[in-house]
């Protein structure tokens, strides 16, 4: 739910079913999965996708299209060896660029980005009608 913003609430429901709506998306396309494991427990997850262009400039992008860490496991690094395994995979897949959407109100996140040098690109704005 820290995917949800204050200015667009959502009921918890509708947030599980737009998450199957994006998994059913990515599984369309190349991607690559990455799962944070203490020994056989899975503790986080990324999911990257390596075909989605920028839709601005329409250059070759890794896109996060979902990062999360079980609440019992923040702040220990989980997080942090995710996106830094996403990143040599794209890398390795030959994208120049990494992209990804988090909200204002994510501030755990929005400090993980920072920390590993993401820049604000562009800002989606909304208005409550």
């Amino acid at each position: 739910m820290t995917s949800v913003a204050s200015v667009r609430p959502a009921p918890e429901t509708a947030v599980r079913v737009a998450f199957e709506r994006l998994c059913d998306l990515v599984e369309g396309q190349s991607h690559a999965m990455l799962i944070a494991q203490r020994g056989t427990t899975r503790i986080g997850f990324l999911l990257l996708l390596d075909s989605l262009p920028d839709e601005v400039t329409l250059m070759p992008q890794g896109f996060l299209a979902y990062t999360a860490v079980e609440p019992g496991c923040r702040r220990r690094g989980v997080g942090s060896a995710l996106l830094a395994a996403a990143e040599d995979e794209a890398r390795r897949r030959g994208l120049p660029y990494m992209s990804l959407m988090v909200t204002d109100e994510n501030v755990a996140a929005r400090a993980l980005y920072d920390d590993h040098g993401y820049l604000t690109e562009r800002r989606l704005l909304c208005k409550p009608l």
